[in-house]
């Protein structure tokens, strides 16, 4: 049993390095068609879908964005009354997908 133990714990310090490489990696592949999207035209920039969208949200306070490359969709999150919104956005027409 201890050895079992010892084991995992051995194997857990191993591995725990090569979580924040993966995670960076699907980053940057994320940041990669993010650049790809915008120069080919599929997708709207960021300061553009911010232009269309911040004014809608009147009364709330923008927190930042973030980008799902795959789905070409911009999730823009705000603060209001000590409760977070995030707001969908597909990346290619602008439009609110969805609100929660």
């Amino acid at each position: 049993m201890r050895i079992s133990s010892i084991l995992l714990a051995a194997f857990l310090a191993a591995a725990a390095p090569i979580v924040p490489i993966v995670t960076q990696a699907h980053a940057q592949d994320d940041n990669s068609r993010a650049r790809n999207h915008l120069r080919s035209g599929e997708t709207m920039s960021l300061r553009e879908i911010e232009r269309r969208i911040l004014p809608k949200m009147r009364g709330m306070q923008y927190l930042g964005p973030e980008y799902d490359a795959r789905a070409q969709i911009y999730r823009l999150k705000f603060l209001k009354d000590g409760r977070v919104y995030f707001v969908d956005v597909d990346a290619r027409t602008g439009e609110i997908v969805e609100t929660r």
